[in-house]
C-alpha cells in the first residue's frame, strides 16, 4: 500500500519535532572530524512547495513551521534546523520546506555521505532529481528496511539512521521493532531515531514495549502533543524514540519543547522527555 503522500503534511508540528531532533543529532556527530553516514529509510521527495495545492488544502504547515519561522525569540538550539529551511528558500520568505534528506544535506560535510531510500513510484523520481549528480548521496528505490540491513555496519562506524514510515498499516509498528532488532545486532553503536505519530496511543505503547524487549540500553523518548489523546480520527501528538542519543539531546529537548508548545499549541499542548531504557 503506497498511497501516503507527505506533501499534504509537510511542515506540520510533527515535522518540526522530527527535524529539530534530526538536526541536533547531526550537530553532535559533527563535533568529531571523522566522517559519518546519514541513512534515511523513508526519504520522500526531499523538498516540499508550501504553495502547492496539496499543502494549501490541509494548511498543516500553518500550525507548524509557520508559527516559529518568524518568531522573535527562537532558542539557539534550533539554529541548524532554521538554517536548513533558510538555505532552501535562499534566505527569503517561507515557500519551500525541507524533507529529512534536505535537512541532512544542509548539515553534512565533505567527508560525510547520505543513503536515501524511497519506494513510492511517484516520489522516487522527484527524490532522484533533487539530488541529481550529488556524489555524496546514494539513492535506492527499495524497501527502506531491507536496504538498511544490507548497508550495516557502515564503513564509517559513525552515523544516524532516521526511520519514519507512514504507519498506514498496523504492522508497520512491528516492522520498526523488527528492523531495530536486526540493525542493532549489526551496528550496536549507531544512532537510531524513530519518528512516530500518536493516532492510537495503544500502537505506540505496543511499539515501545517491543523495543524494551530487545534488551537495548539508552533509549530516549521525546514527544510533543498539540491536543489530548482521543479516540477520534487524527494525529494528536508525535515523537521521536532515539537509541544511543547524544549526551546533550535530553537537556536540549527539555529547553526546546516548552518553547514549541507555547508557539504551536499553547492552550492544549503537552510535551515530555523521558527514558524508555536508561543507560
Amino acid at each position: 500500500m503506497l498511497s501516503y503522500r507527505h506533501s499534504f503534511h509537510a511542515g506540520n508540528h510533527a515535522d518540526v519535532v522530527k527535524h529539530i531532533v534530526q538536526s541536533l543529532i547531526l550537530d553532535a556527530l559533527k563535533q568529531k572530524d571523522t566522517p559519518f553516514v546519514y541513512h534515511d529509510t523513508h526519504s520522500g521527495v526531499g523538498r516540499y512547495d508550501l504553495t502547492h495545492e496539496w499543502s494549501e488544502k490541509t494548511g498543516e504547515y500553518k500550525q507548524g513551521v509557520a508559527r516559529i519561522w518568524d518568531h522573535a525569540n527562537l532558542p539557539e538550539e534550533i539554529r541548524s534546523y532554521i538554517e536548513s529551511i533558510s538555505v532552501l528558500n535562499n534566505g527569503e520568505s517561507l515557500r519551500y520546506y525541507p524533507g529529512s534528506p534536505r535537512v541532512a544535506r544542509a548539515q553534512i560535510r565533505e567527508q560525510d555521505r547520505m543513503v536515501l531510500t524511497e519506494l513510492h513510484p511517484s516520489d522516487y523520481p522527484l527524490l532522484e532529481q533533487e539530488f541529481h549528480r550529488d556524489r555524496q548521496v546514494s539513492i535506492y528505490k527499495e524497501d527502506g528496511f531491507k536496504r538498511l540491513i544490507a548497508s550495516l555496519p557502515p564503513r564509517e562506524r559513525r552515523g544516524l539512521v532516521l526511520i519514519d514510515p507512514p504507519y498506514e498499516l498496523a504492522k508497520e509498528y512491528r516492522d520498526v521493532v523488527q528492523a531495530i532488532a536486526q540493525s542493532h545486532k549489526r551496528w550496536a553503536t549507531g544512532i537510531y531515531a524513530i519518528w512516530y505519530p500518536v493516532v492510537n496511543r495503544c500502537d505506540i505503547e505496543d511499539m515501545i514495549e517491543g523495543l524494551e524487549g530487545l534488551g537495548i540500553r539508552k533509549i530516549l523518548n521525546i514527544e510533543l502533543g498539540v491536543s489530548p489523546d482521543t479516540n477520534e480520527r487524527g494525529m494528536t501528538a508525535s515523537g521521536m524514540i532515539v537509541i544511543n542519543p547524544p549526551w546533550m539531546l535530553e537537556n536540549q529537548m527539555k529547553q526546546i519543547l516548552p518553547f514549541l508548545k507555547e508557539a504551536i499549541a499553547p492552550a492544549t499542548g503537552h510535551w515530555k522527555v523521558d527514558w524508555i531504557v536508561p543507560e
